[in-house]
């Protein structure tokens, strides 16, 4: 049952979204797509997006920072002295969901997430409108990972996978983790990808032999290297293509706009799926992970987890161990297993210590996609 909210302008608002991103569950496969150059529907975690910023703009139209005409209709929340009040009292942390939060400002990366889903609900709810939408610092990206050590991180989760269990001053690893974030690793390691795309892999994304892999790049970005082939022959810069493909035309000028389309026109289209070659090492690594799966989905009574490349260890709040494993799930699967890393290597010489984030080590991979000739002679097209 949805949630009541308390004025005229937020219930539009909530309604419009309901169309987007359902909040029941048997008219999510019927949901509409977001408007945009190239219409997609959300993603779970973009329909939760959407409505955390209904919340938030739900809290802010109580108050006395936002005009009163806010409360009226749906297309007064985007005017610009109510997108003003409610940036200001987003940023300073006032608009938290959980009483205790407020007041805690809130960090660029999520001020950037608001600030995109601001523009998706202007699309939603005066799509003839230029919405002036706020100015977010572009966070500094963290360095990411060099060459030597993405070597060592490698040699060291596959030291790991071949001892015993490890479980040194309070941190534990089973010998399925230790498999599940060996594969995880040797994967990203040849593709590139991203925790979404990596949690998306089934077991027929797979080639036989396990020679190769295919990634479903997330249909709301192009993939870096498509981003850039665009650029250039748009002649623009490729921040301006991902604003277009991304729908936040009102970021651009109509003749960049344009310019970028006319340039996705005259590409040949992506293949839905790009297939990558595994390496050897990452053959052994998913070949390993797969004969820990099988025992643990074996034992599944549920035919949740039998289709995902990636389960859950461990019984939790989703259900028994066998359920599929989420993108926040993998992330943190990852870190997990980097931290271990990290504290068993300490102080072996050579090493440097290696970031928790898979985000880091995604950025440092230039991973190029097999060409249809070279997919079908590896049994994956």
């Amino acid at each position: 049952m949805g949630r009541a909210y308390g004025t005229a302008s937020v219930r539009q608002l909530a309604a419009l979204v309901e169309q987007v991103a359902p909040r029941e569950p048997e008219r999510w496969d019927g949901r509409r797509p977001l408007p945009g150059v190239l219409p997609v529907q959300v993603s779970p975690s973009r329909a939760d997006q959407l409505w955390m910023v209904v919340g938030m703009l739900d809290r802010a139209v109580g108050r006395d920072e936002m005009p009163d005409r806010a409360r009226r209709t749906a297309p007064q929340l985007f005017t610009r002295p109510a997108l003003k009040a409610f940036w200001t009292l987003a940023e300073a942390g006032e608009l938290r969901a959980r009483p205790e939060d407020v007041g805690r400002p809130l960090p660029v990366a999520t001020l950037r997430i608001v600030r995109d889903v601001l523009a998706l609900l202007a699309d939603l709810v005066v799509p003839e409108r230029v919405v002036r939408l706020p100015v977010v610092e572009q966070p500094e990206l963290k360095e990411t990972v060099p060459a030597r050590d993405r070597a060592a991180l490698y040699r060291g989760l596959a030291d790991l996978a071949a001892i015993g269990p490890l479980q040194r001053g309070g941190i534990g690893m089973s010998g399925a983790e230790r498999d599940r974030v060996l594969a995880m690793v040797g994967i990203v390691l040849d593709t590139g990808s991203r925790s979404g795309e990596l949690a998306a892999l089934r077991l027929e994304d797979l080639a036989e032999g396990l020679a190769a892999v295919g990634i479903r790049r997330r249909p709301q970005r192009a993939s870096p290297s498509r981003v850039d082939e665009i650029a250039a022959l748009a002649e623009v810069h490729p921040a301006s293509v991902e604003a277009v493909l991304g729908g936040a035309l009102h970021q651009r000028s109509e003749a960049t706009r344009q310019r970028v389309l006319a340039a996705v026109a005259e590409l040949e289209p992506l293949p839905e799926v790009e297939w990558f070659e595994l390496s050897a090492g990452t053959r052994v690594a998913v070949k390993r992970w797969l004969e820990s799966r099988q025992q643990v989905v074996d034992a599944l009574p549920l035919e949740g987890g039998r289709l995902a490349l990636w389960v859950t260890l461990r019984a939790s709040k989703a259900g028994p161990p066998g359920i599929t494993l989420r993108a926040e799930s993998v992330r943190a699967a990852y870190a997990k297993g980097v931290t271990a890393l990290n504290f068993a290597m300490a102080g072996r010489y050579g090493w440097s210590q290696l970031p928790t984030t898979m985000e880091q080590l995604r950025r440092a991979v230039d991973a190029v996609p097999l060409d249809a000739e070279r997919a079908r002679s590896l049994g994956a097209a």
